[in-house]
């Protein structure tokens, strides 16, 4: 059974940022061009934590053409809440049933050749034609087929359109440096997407889209667009690369705020330790607050005496280790009640998810991600209410 969530600690996210994110990422990737690339919205993972069905609406609503999730689980509860848009699902283990997002019309993504034939099976079972977009691996070294399978897909799936089983919808790849935009490998993967499209367009598919890019490459690499970007990162107002540019500089405004209360304050003496290990060790008198959050809620234990909070209007240090209910935090002003926010917007001087990822030595993807456990999840600037 899952714990309840805390009435201690929240996590909101503002879907009205994420309805600003993707009319501005339309914006970014529709510069100077006469024909701008369509836009899919990734809501896998829950929507990267911020929740899926309600951002997969909000994006909706600000114009998103596509979406995309990994598992089937994820598109058939998009279909579920009613979503009929075109949808890309390219995560199957071995084995997988396709029946069901067949029947719902998903688009689903062949890797390899037994991969397609299994999609083959369960189209001819259901008796309806599937919507394939076949994934070459160019340089990633992770999904996709590798280049030496690429003549064998793609005939086979040509074979198949032409039997009336499948339709190839599109063909695509995924981006291996992305946001270092001169690393060599961005060029290596276009080219051998280049070689793969052409491989497609001689066997005679002609797709409806053919995408390459992710966030980073929708925004720092335009010869990457091709006819679909796929954004990420991007639609939750964080940076794919924020040492290249910055959220603030794409015009972009973060969805996710975790905050909580103080529970407790008590005043230190030099020479008191911290939590477990006693890893911090108080060199004078100081005040610390205790907040009911930790690794259980998604709290990374990384962020140990390095992460900072804004707490009474400034900002005050984690101290010792996160533990897996609770944290300790600097609060020089700070009482029971008052609230505590790890990080949000930063218009109101709060730290950033990616302060807390460069505090943490990760991402900002992971970051918000990982953030639940037991903390409830708010929605706000929700249209719909």
């Amino acid at each position: 059974m899952a714990s309840p969530p805390s009435p201690h600690a929240e996590v909101v996210v503002d879907l009205g940022a994420i309805r600003h994110n993707v009319a501005r990422l339309r914006e970014l990737v529709s510069e100077g061009v006469a024909d701008a690339p369509r836009v899919m919205v990734v809501v896998k993972a829950d929507a990267y934590g911020h929740g899926m069905l309600p951002v997969a609406r909000a994006a909706r609503a600000a114009g998103a053409d596509w979406l995309g999730v990994a598992t089937g689980a994820e598109a058939l509860a998009l279909r579920e809440s009613g979503d009929t848009g075109p949808l890309l699902c390219w995560l199957a283990a071995p084995g997988a049933d396709f029946t069901p997002l067949i029947d719902a019309d998903v688009d689903v993504a062949a890797y390899s050749v037994a991969q397609l034939d299994e999609i083959l099976r369960d189209a001819r079972s259901l008796g309806r034609r599937a919507r394939v977009q076949l994934k070459f691996d160019t340089g990633l070294s992770r999904g996709g087929a590798p280049r030496a399978e690429w003549p064998a897909l793609v005939a086979a799936a040509r074979a198949a359109e032409e039997s009336g089983t499948i339709r190839v919808t599109g063909l695509w790849s995924h981006l291996a440096c992305s946001d270092e935009p001169d690393h060599p490998a961005n060029k290596a993967q276009l080219t051998a997407f280049d070689d793969a499209l052409a491989l497609a367009a001689t066997a005679g598919l002609d797709p409806e889209v053919r995408h390459l890019a992710n966030s980073a490459g929708a925004l720092l690499l335009p010869e990457t667009r091709f006819d679909l970007v796929r954004t990420g990162i991007a639609v939750y107002g964080l940076s794919p690369a924020p040492d290249v540019r910055t959220a603030d500089q794409l015009g972009l405004e973060p969805a996710m705020t975790v905050r909580g209360s103080v529970v407790l304050t008590k005043e230190l003496a030099a020479g008191d330790g911290v939590s477990y290990g006693h890893t911090f060790v108080a060199d004078g008198p100081m005040r610390v607050a205790l907040v009911p959050m930790g690794y259980g809620d998604g709290i990374p234990r990384a962020a140990s005496s390095t992460a900072e909070v804004a707490i009474g209007g400034v900002r005050g240090r984690v101290l010792g280790r996160v533990c897996m209910d609770q944290l300790v935090v600097e609060a020089p002003t700070a009482a029971a009640g008052d609230r505590v926010v790890l990080f949000g917007p930063g218009a109101d001087g709060e730290p950033s998810a990616t302060d807390w990822a460069r505090w943490c030595d990760t991402i900002n993807y992971e970051i918000v991600t990982r953030m639940g456990g037991r903390q409830t999840r708010v929605w706000v600037g929700d249209e719909a209410t």
